[in-house]
């Protein structure tokens, strides 16, 4: 009984091992594709800061009337309600040592607001900037920038980077004789963005110029975004 059972054991294992050696390799080949695109911003953000101040005869401009004065320079561009939130207020006196002395004459904190403003391209800036209080504005910078189709764009990339993939599988395959199969693994492609320099201050650069009395700046714009997608597939070789 034991000895059938040994031969059994025997005569089983023999054909696991001949199971293995006749069971076909998955053969496949593993690539990577990338697809990339440079686009212009057309979502710019601008931080500005206005503030109460004194005319030379002491007169002060309120508040109110610094805030009506910008809404209606945003509107008379173009901008919508949509395009404007309000940051933050704040109350500001000036050096603290000389209010403190010239508290009788000069007895009112200054009020601020904060906006958050979007435009669409640097030519708006411009028409912005021509339009603002110089006294009132603080401080004016582009605190970053972005493009409005930018789902669109990735899915777009996506797709083209896994074509890419496939392209370079057919090459590559075709070059021993074999031809690409099905697609074993794609891996959701990484995301590489390498966005705009804004100016640091654009208020300063518009201000030189003018200063100076020079002809217009050359017609620069920001630099372009750029998003690159890459990906890796395994497909299969028949």
């Amino acid at each position: 009984m034991k000895r059938t059972i040994l031969v059994f054991a025997s005569v089983l294992f023999i054909a696991q091992l001949h199971a293995q050696e006749l069971k076909p390799v998955n053969r496949t080949i593993s690539v990577s594709g990338s697809a990339s695109k440079e686009v212009q911003p057309d979502e710019i953000y601008v931080q500005v800061d206005l503030r109460e101040y004194n005319k030379k005869n002491g007169d002060k401009i309120d508040i109110d009337q610094i805030k009506n004065n910008f809404l209606r320079a945003c509107g008379s561009i173009g901008l919508k309600e949509e395009d404007l939130q309000v940051l933050s207020y704040s109350g500001y006196n000036d050096n603290y040592l000389w209010q403190k002395k010239n508290r009788k004459q000069n007895p009112d904190m200054k009020a601020g607001i904060t906006y958050w403003v979007k435009v669409n391209s640097t030519g708006k800036l411009d028409e912005l900037v021509d339009k603002m209080d110089d006294e009132a504005t603080q401080n004016f910078v582009i605190a970053k920038t972005g493009y409005s189709k930018m789902e669109e764009l990735k899915k777009e990339l996506k797709i083209a980077a896994i074509k890419a993939a496939k392209e370079k599988a057919n090459y590559l395959s075709g070059a021993i004789g074999e031809h690409v199969g099905e697609a074993v693994t794609i891996n959701e492609p990484g995301e590489t963005t390498i966005g705009p320099v804004p100016y640091a201050n654009y208020a300063v650069k518009m201000a030189m110029a003018e200063a100076n009395d020079a002809t217009p700046v050359m017609n620069v714009d920001f630099k372009k975004i750029k998003l690159q997608f890459e990906v890796n597939v395994v497909f299969t070789l028949k």
